[in-house]
């Protein structure tokens, strides 16, 4: 993920404001918040600054996620060319999907809160849309895990866990 968004960042910031660059990367999938962070530390944007930055970008997706994924997705599987896609999409979710059944609102949270390899918002948010859990409850559920990630990314993106680390040598 962090060479991606490295790529991308180069590609990006011919003509763009570090913080344009952030913005647009916290917006796309895979990278999403945690990739606008990595970016916005190397690029030496402030980390209050980045993480509002990177937030909004994260979060403007989510609501059409949210509401119109299901739709999207029941006229793509109408055509040839697309069916094999979102089934594939709606698989890979559904797969990521046991504890977001289980514990429906903390399960999201967690799922999008803890920055590990295919989850985030976007993932979380089409989850909580083929499940069709409550909007208000997901939109919610999935704010409060963007939190947390921001929290954990800003720690290993700007240094502050190393600090933390050396506090307890």
């Amino acid at each position: 993920m962090s060479e991606l968004a490295r790529s991308l960042s180069e590609f990006l910031s011919n003509g763009l404001s570090s913080e344009m660059v952030i913005f647009i990367i916290s917006m796309i999938p895979i990278l999403e918040l945690r990739g606008g962070l990595l970016i916005a530390s190397l690029l030496h944007v402030p980390m209050i600054k980045a993480a509002f930055i990177c937030i909004i970008g994260n979060i403007i997706p989510i609501p059409f996620i949210l509401l119109f994924i299901r739709k999207i997705f029941e006229l793509m599987k109408k055509t040839k060319l697309f069916r094999p896609l979102v089934e594939k999409l709606e698989n890979k979710a559904m797969g990521k999907s046991d504890k977001i059944k289980k514990y429906e609102f903390f399960g999201l949270v967690l799922f999008v809160g803890i920055p590990l390899p295919g989850t985030g918002a976007w993932t979380g948010s089409l989850i909580a849309a083929l499940l069709e859990v409550d909007i208000k409850k997901a939109s919610i559920a999935i704010f409060i895990g963007l939190i947390l990630a921001t929290i954990i990314m800003c720690l290993f993106s700007y240094g502050g866990l190393a600090w933390i680390i050396s506090l307890f040598k």
